[in-house]
Protein backbone atom coordinates (compact mmCIF):
# COMPACT_ATOMS: atom_id res chain seq x y z
CA UNK A 1 0.00 0.00 0.00
CA UNK A 2 1.13 3.51 -0.89
CA UNK A 3 1.82 5.85 2.28
CA UNK A 4 3.23 8.97 2.38
CA UNK A 5 5.55 8.56 5.11
CA UNK A 6 8.16 6.31 3.30
CA UNK A 7 8.29 7.99 0.52
CA UNK A 8 8.68 11.34 2.71
CA UNK A 9 11.72 9.86 4.10
CA UNK A 10 13.05 8.66 1.20
CA UNK A 11 12.72 12.06 -0.27
CA UNK A 12 14.18 14.02 2.72
CA UNK A 13 17.66 14.07 1.08
CA UNK A 14 18.76 16.88 -1.28
CA UNK A 15 21.11 14.05 -3.50
CA UNK A 16 18.04 11.75 -3.66
CA UNK A 17 15.93 14.95 -4.90
CA UNK A 18 18.70 15.80 -7.45
CA UNK A 19 18.40 12.15 -8.57
CA UNK A 20 14.84 12.01 -9.31
CA UNK A 21 14.68 15.24 -11.12
CA UNK A 22 17.76 14.19 -13.20
CA UNK A 23 16.34 10.77 -13.68
CA UNK A 24 12.68 12.32 -14.56
CA UNK A 25 14.25 13.38 -18.35
CA UNK A 26 17.74 10.93 -18.44
CA UNK A 27 18.73 7.34 -18.15
CA UNK A 28 21.68 7.57 -17.41
CA UNK A 29 24.29 4.25 -15.60
CA UNK A 30 25.86 4.89 -11.85
CA UNK A 31 29.41 6.16 -13.87
CA UNK A 32 27.38 9.07 -15.82
CA UNK A 33 25.50 9.70 -12.21
CA UNK A 34 28.82 10.39 -10.50
CA UNK A 35 30.04 12.88 -13.39
CA UNK A 36 26.76 14.48 -13.27
CA UNK A 37 26.76 15.18 -9.23
CA UNK A 38 30.26 15.10 -8.82
CA UNK A 39 29.89 12.14 -5.71
CA UNK A 40 31.09 8.92 -5.27
CA UNK A 41 30.18 5.64 -6.43
CA UNK A 42 28.91 4.39 -3.23
CA UNK A 43 27.53 7.09 -2.40
CA UNK A 44 25.00 7.46 -5.56
CA UNK A 45 24.27 3.82 -5.20
CA UNK A 46 23.36 3.62 -1.97
CA UNK A 47 20.87 7.01 -2.94
CA UNK A 48 19.51 4.71 -5.56
CA UNK A 49 18.97 1.89 -4.07
CA UNK A 50 16.48 3.93 -1.17
CA UNK A 51 15.03 5.17 -4.35
CA UNK A 52 14.34 2.01 -6.01
CA UNK A 53 13.24 0.54 -2.83
CA UNK A 54 10.40 3.07 -2.54
CA UNK A 55 9.26 2.80 -6.70
CA UNK A 56 10.83 6.45 -7.66
CA UNK A 57 13.40 4.89 -9.70
CA UNK A 58 13.63 1.61 -11.91
CA UNK A 59 16.28 0.07 -13.59
CA UNK A 60 17.80 -2.26 -16.63
CA UNK A 61 20.59 -4.11 -17.21
CA UNK A 62 22.48 -3.78 -20.98
CA UNK A 63 25.44 -6.72 -20.11
CA UNK A 64 27.34 -5.53 -17.40
CA UNK A 65 26.40 -2.16 -17.49
CA UNK A 66 22.87 -0.69 -15.55
CA UNK A 67 20.73 2.28 -16.58
CA UNK A 68 18.38 4.09 -14.28
CA UNK A 69 15.83 6.40 -14.95
CA UNK A 70 12.73 7.51 -13.28
CA UNK A 71 9.73 5.06 -12.35
CA UNK A 72 7.32 7.52 -14.44
CA UNK A 73 4.06 5.07 -14.39
CA UNK A 74 4.28 4.18 -10.48
CA UNK A 75 2.15 5.78 -8.06
CA UNK A 76 5.29 7.15 -6.26
CA UNK A 77 6.16 9.24 -8.78
CA UNK A 78 2.80 10.63 -8.98
CA UNK A 79 3.15 11.70 -5.84
CA UNK A 80 6.51 13.37 -6.24
CA UNK A 81 4.81 15.52 -9.20
CA UNK A 82 2.90 16.88 -6.67
CA UNK A 83 5.77 18.18 -4.80
CA UNK A 84 8.02 19.38 -7.62
CA UNK A 85 8.17 22.92 -6.32
CA UNK A 86 9.82 21.95 -2.67
CA UNK A 87 12.69 20.29 -5.09
CA UNK A 88 16.15 22.17 -5.24
CA UNK A 89 16.06 25.73 -6.46
CA UNK A 90 16.34 26.51 -10.11
CA UNK A 91 19.76 27.32 -10.64
CA UNK A 92 21.05 23.95 -9.18
CA UNK A 93 18.20 22.02 -10.82
CA UNK A 94 19.20 23.16 -14.46
CA UNK A 95 22.87 23.07 -13.52
CA UNK A 96 22.15 19.05 -13.16
CA UNK A 97 20.07 19.06 -15.79
CA UNK A 98 22.94 20.56 -18.13
CA UNK A 99 25.59 17.93 -16.58
CA UNK A 100 23.24 15.34 -17.53
CA UNK A 101 22.95 16.68 -21.38
CA UNK A 102 26.80 16.72 -21.57
CA UNK A 103 27.01 13.13 -20.11
CA UNK A 104 24.83 12.14 -23.15
CA UNK A 105 27.19 14.36 -25.23
CA UNK A 106 30.06 12.26 -23.93
CA UNK A 107 28.55 9.58 -25.38
CA UNK A 108 28.06 10.22 -28.85
CA UNK A 109 31.20 12.03 -29.13
CA UNK A 110 32.99 8.64 -27.91
CA UNK A 111 30.91 6.82 -30.81
CA UNK A 112 32.00 9.49 -33.06
CA UNK A 113 35.85 8.99 -31.92
CA UNK A 114 35.67 5.63 -32.43
CA UNK A 115 34.21 5.41 -36.17
CA UNK A 116 36.59 7.83 -36.90
CA UNK A 117 39.58 5.93 -35.91
CA UNK A 118 37.95 2.49 -37.76
CA UNK A 119 36.55 3.96 -41.10
CA UNK A 120 38.78 2.24 -43.13
CA UNK A 121 38.23 -1.32 -41.37
CA UNK A 122 34.65 -0.95 -41.13
CA UNK A 123 33.60 -3.08 -44.12
CA UNK A 124 35.94 -5.50 -43.09
CA UNK A 125 34.53 -5.76 -39.41
CA UNK A 126 31.02 -5.75 -40.92
CA UNK A 127 31.47 -8.53 -42.61
CA UNK A 128 33.38 -10.69 -39.59
CA UNK A 129 29.60 -10.53 -37.95
CA UNK A 130 27.12 -10.70 -40.97
CA UNK A 131 29.64 -13.40 -42.20
CA UNK A 132 27.51 -15.06 -45.92
CA UNK A 133 24.53 -12.44 -45.23
CA UNK A 134 23.94 -10.23 -47.46
CA UNK A 135 21.83 -7.43 -45.71
CA UNK A 136 21.81 -5.23 -48.14
CA UNK A 137 20.22 -7.76 -50.56
CA UNK A 138 17.77 -8.52 -47.94
CA UNK A 139 16.56 -4.86 -47.47
CA UNK A 140 16.53 -4.34 -50.93
CA UNK A 141 14.29 -6.72 -51.28
CA UNK A 142 12.01 -4.91 -48.80
CA UNK A 143 12.47 -1.53 -50.43
CA UNK A 144 9.42 0.06 -52.61
CA UNK A 145 10.43 2.51 -54.74
CA UNK A 146 10.83 6.28 -53.45
CA UNK A 147 10.74 9.98 -53.84
CA UNK A 148 13.30 10.69 -51.14
CA UNK A 149 15.04 8.05 -49.11
CA UNK A 150 17.25 7.88 -46.06
CA UNK A 151 20.02 6.36 -44.81
CA UNK A 152 20.63 6.34 -41.05
CA UNK A 153 23.73 6.08 -40.03
CA UNK A 154 25.17 5.61 -43.59
CA UNK A 155 28.58 4.97 -42.76
CA UNK A 156 30.61 4.12 -45.41
CA UNK A 157 27.85 4.27 -48.26
CA UNK A 158 27.08 0.33 -48.87
CA UNK A 159 23.22 0.95 -48.84
CA UNK A 160 23.70 3.99 -51.41
CA UNK A 161 23.64 1.92 -54.64
CA UNK A 162 20.71 0.22 -53.49
CA UNK A 163 18.98 3.58 -52.36
CA UNK A 164 20.00 5.28 -55.63
CA UNK A 165 18.21 2.24 -57.97
CA UNK A 166 15.30 2.54 -55.54
CA UNK A 167 14.70 6.34 -55.44
CA UNK A 168 14.64 9.51 -56.83
CA UNK A 169 17.08 11.23 -54.37
CA UNK A 170 18.83 9.65 -51.49
CA UNK A 171 19.89 11.47 -48.27
CA UNK A 172 22.65 9.74 -46.13
CA UNK A 173 23.35 10.69 -42.50
CA UNK A 174 26.13 10.15 -40.61
CA UNK A 175 27.96 11.20 -37.53
CA UNK A 176 31.22 10.42 -38.53
CA UNK A 177 33.29 13.02 -41.22
CA UNK A 178 35.38 10.09 -41.90
CA UNK A 179 32.52 7.83 -42.57
CA UNK A 180 31.25 10.18 -44.98
CA UNK A 181 34.40 10.57 -46.51
CA UNK A 182 34.72 6.87 -47.77
CA UNK A 183 31.02 7.14 -48.54
CA UNK A 184 32.00 9.63 -51.24
CA UNK A 185 34.06 7.62 -53.00
CA UNK A 186 30.87 5.03 -53.50
CA UNK A 187 29.10 8.18 -55.34
CA UNK A 188 29.37 7.32 -59.19
CA UNK A 189 30.89 11.32 -60.49
CA UNK A 190 26.97 12.14 -61.87
CA UNK A 191 26.02 11.62 -58.30
CA UNK A 192 23.70 14.53 -57.98
CA UNK A 193 20.91 12.94 -56.23
CA UNK A 194 22.85 11.83 -53.50
CA UNK A 195 23.28 14.62 -50.28
CA UNK A 196 25.62 13.19 -47.43
CA UNK A 197 24.91 15.19 -44.54
CA UNK A 198 26.98 15.30 -41.08
CA UNK A 199 24.67 14.76 -38.07
CA UNK A 200 22.96 12.81 -35.14
CA UNK A 201 20.51 10.40 -35.80
CA UNK A 202 18.95 12.04 -32.70
CA UNK A 203 19.04 14.95 -34.28
CA UNK A 204 18.46 15.03 -37.62
CA UNK A 205 19.49 17.26 -40.46
CA UNK A 206 16.84 16.67 -42.84
CA UNK A 207 13.44 18.60 -43.04
CA UNK A 208 9.71 17.35 -41.39
CA UNK A 209 8.24 14.83 -43.62
CA UNK A 210 10.65 15.18 -46.34
CA UNK A 211 11.52 11.20 -46.67
CA UNK A 212 9.18 8.41 -48.42
CA UNK A 213 11.53 5.47 -47.02
CA UNK A 214 14.22 5.61 -44.15
CA UNK A 215 16.32 2.73 -43.89
CA UNK A 216 18.85 2.41 -40.80
CA UNK A 217 21.34 -1.10 -40.73
CA UNK A 218 22.49 -1.69 -37.41
CA UNK A 219 22.96 1.52 -36.52
CA UNK A 220 20.87 2.06 -33.69
CA UNK A 221 22.82 -0.28 -31.15
CA UNK A 222 25.37 2.53 -31.71
CA UNK A 223 23.31 5.23 -30.24
CA UNK A 224 23.49 7.53 -27.33
CA UNK A 225 19.25 7.66 -27.38
CA UNK A 226 18.05 4.64 -29.95
CA UNK A 227 14.29 5.60 -28.78
CA UNK A 228 15.07 9.02 -30.06
CA UNK A 229 16.19 7.80 -33.72
CA UNK A 230 12.80 6.25 -33.88
CA UNK A 231 11.17 9.46 -32.95
CA UNK A 232 13.43 11.47 -35.51
CA UNK A 233 12.63 8.35 -38.33
CA UNK A 234 9.09 9.23 -37.49
CA UNK A 235 9.14 13.07 -37.53
CA UNK A 236 11.09 12.90 -41.27
CA UNK A 237 8.72 10.18 -42.49
CA UNK A 238 5.84 11.21 -44.44
CA UNK A 239 2.63 9.36 -43.47
CA UNK A 240 2.36 5.95 -44.86
CA UNK A 241 6.10 5.78 -45.54
CA UNK A 242 8.37 3.08 -45.34
CA UNK A 243 10.99 2.52 -42.21
CA UNK A 244 12.86 -0.47 -42.23
CA UNK A 245 15.68 -1.20 -39.25
CA UNK A 246 17.71 -3.99 -38.75
CA UNK A 247 19.18 -4.41 -35.66
CA UNK A 248 20.27 -7.41 -33.50
CA UNK A 249 18.45 -9.13 -30.70
CA UNK A 250 19.58 -9.04 -27.63
CA UNK A 251 22.40 -10.55 -26.15
CA UNK A 252 25.04 -10.73 -24.02
CA UNK A 253 28.45 -10.34 -25.85
CA UNK A 254 30.46 -7.63 -23.93
CA UNK A 255 33.07 -7.99 -26.53
CA UNK A 256 30.53 -6.27 -28.80
CA UNK A 257 31.41 -2.94 -27.14
CA UNK A 258 35.50 -2.98 -27.76
CA UNK A 259 35.28 -4.23 -30.77
CA UNK A 260 32.82 -3.07 -32.86
CA UNK A 261 31.96 0.35 -30.49
CA UNK A 262 28.85 -1.06 -29.60
CA UNK A 263 26.84 0.98 -27.44
CA UNK A 264 23.46 -1.23 -26.79
CA UNK A 265 23.56 -4.75 -26.64
CA UNK A 266 20.66 -5.53 -29.17
CA UNK A 267 17.53 -4.88 -28.06
CA UNK A 268 14.22 -6.83 -26.83
CA UNK A 269 12.15 -7.06 -29.16
CA UNK A 270 9.21 -6.15 -27.33
CA UNK A 271 10.88 -2.81 -26.68
CA UNK A 272 11.94 -1.97 -30.71
CA UNK A 273 8.34 -3.33 -31.06
CA UNK A 274 7.14 -0.54 -28.05
CA UNK A 275 9.36 2.20 -29.79
CA UNK A 276 7.86 1.74 -33.06
CA UNK A 277 4.21 1.90 -31.70
CA UNK A 278 4.67 4.50 -29.59
CA UNK A 279 5.97 7.28 -32.72
CA UNK A 280 3.19 5.38 -35.09
CA UNK A 281 4.83 2.52 -36.88
CA UNK A 282 2.81 -0.78 -37.51
CA UNK A 283 4.99 -3.57 -38.34
CA UNK A 284 4.27 -4.94 -41.60
CA UNK A 285 7.20 -7.69 -41.50
CA UNK A 286 9.67 -9.35 -38.80
CA UNK A 287 12.67 -11.51 -40.45
CA UNK A 288 15.35 -12.59 -37.98
CA UNK A 289 18.77 -14.00 -39.64
CA UNK A 290 22.04 -16.17 -37.74
CA UNK A 291 25.17 -14.37 -37.98
CA UNK A 292 28.37 -15.18 -36.28
CA UNK A 293 28.71 -15.25 -32.88
CA UNK A 294 25.96 -16.22 -31.93
CA UNK A 295 23.89 -13.22 -32.75
CA UNK A 296 20.57 -12.59 -34.68
CA UNK A 297 19.96 -10.09 -37.24
CA UNK A 298 16.10 -8.85 -36.53
CA UNK A 299 15.07 -6.89 -39.67
CA UNK A 300 11.50 -4.58 -39.50
CA UNK A 301 9.86 -3.09 -42.51
CA UNK A 302 7.41 -0.99 -41.07
CA UNK A 303 4.82 1.76 -42.42
CA UNK A 304 3.98 4.91 -40.50
CA UNK A 305 0.53 5.59 -39.84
Amino acid sequence: MLTALPLCKALADETRLRLVRVLSDYELNVNELVAVLGMGQSRISRHLKILADNGLVSSRRDGLWVFYTAAHDSPSMRFVETLRQLFPDAEAEQSDLAAAARALEDRTKATTRFFDAISDKWDKLSREILGDLDLSSEIEKRLPGCGTSVDLGCGTGRLLDVLRMKSDYVIGVDSSSKMLDTAKHRIPDNGAKVSLRIGALEHLPVRDAEADCVVTSLVFHHLSEPRRGVAEAARILKNGGVFIIADYVKHQRETMRSRYGDRWLGFEREEMDSWLDDYGFDVEESTEFPVNEGLLVRLLKTRKR
